[in-house]
């Protein structure tokens, strides 16, 4: 298992080697883009490492939560299992929300459609005519 681990980190480190290496030789000297290839094999290597064992803990923790009768408690209480969320009753708040006021309808009174002013120009088309030509030639 530790072997595979080890072999997992080279690959990734060896993969970042390769992508550091190629991008820092188009602008660098061959041996300052070999210097911030190893750097990039380190810190590909150590990310690696890094991120097997936060997936490891991760997997710990979900083989913990499944087999509960494993840990050492006997009476262990699931703490987040369970929720009861309950509202409170708000029927007669709601009820006066949606029924009209008399002192607003007094206030709207009948109901007026709205009418835009409209934007159709009365003026010659001649006159339009004209200025389109205008336009048209500069």
């Amino acid at each position: 298992m530790m072997n595979r681990t080890i072999l997992v980190n080279l690959i990734c480190g060896l993969v970042g080697f390769i992508f550091t290496f190629m991008f820092s030789l188009q602008n660098n000297l061959p041996m300052t883009s070999l210097f911030r290839g190893l750097a990039g094999f380190i810190l590909w290597f150590l990310l690696a490492f890094a991120l097997q064992w936060i997936l490891g803990l991760i997997a710990k923790q979900t083989a913990n939560s499944d087999n509960p009768s494993s840990s050492s408690d006997g009476d262990q209480v699931t703490l987040g299992a369970q929720v009861d969320i309950l509202t409170p009753e708000e029927n007669e708040e709601l009820k006066d929300l949606l029924k009209p006021k008399p002192e607003q309808e007094k206030q709207n009174g009948e109901f007026k459609p709205l009418q835009p002013p409209k934007l159709v120009s009365m003026k010659d088309p001649e006159e339009l005519a004209k200025a389109v030509r205008h336009l048209k030639n500069e």
